[in-house]
C-alpha cells in the first residue's frame, strides 16, 4: 500500500497536541501601525483549531501524532 502525502500548507501551518489542534493568530504580518499594542501582543498567543475544523486538519496530516 502507497503512503498518503502530507498537505505541506497543513503541516506548516498546524501542530497535533494533547488538547487538540494548535494554530497561529492571523492579522500580524503587515499594516501593523494602526494596530494597538495590546492587540498585537494577544495575536501574538497560539490558539486552538476550532472542533469543527480538526477532522479536516488531521486528514491533511495522517502521520501527525494521533494523542486524541
Amino acid at each position: 500500500m502507497p503512503k498518503i502525502r502530507s498537505n505541506s500548507s497543513a503541516k506548516k501551518r498546524f501542530r497535533i497536541t494533547a488538547g487538540g489542534v494548535k494554530r497561529n493568530q492571523s492579522h500580524r504580518r503587515h499594516i501593523l501601525t494602526k494596530k494597538s499594542t495590546k492587540r498585537k501582543r494577544h495575536l501574538r498567543a497560539p490558539s486552538m483549531l476550532h472542533k469543527a475544523d480538526v477532522a479536516s486538519a488531521r486528514r491533511m496530516m495522517p502521520y501527525a501524532n494521533q494523542e486524541t
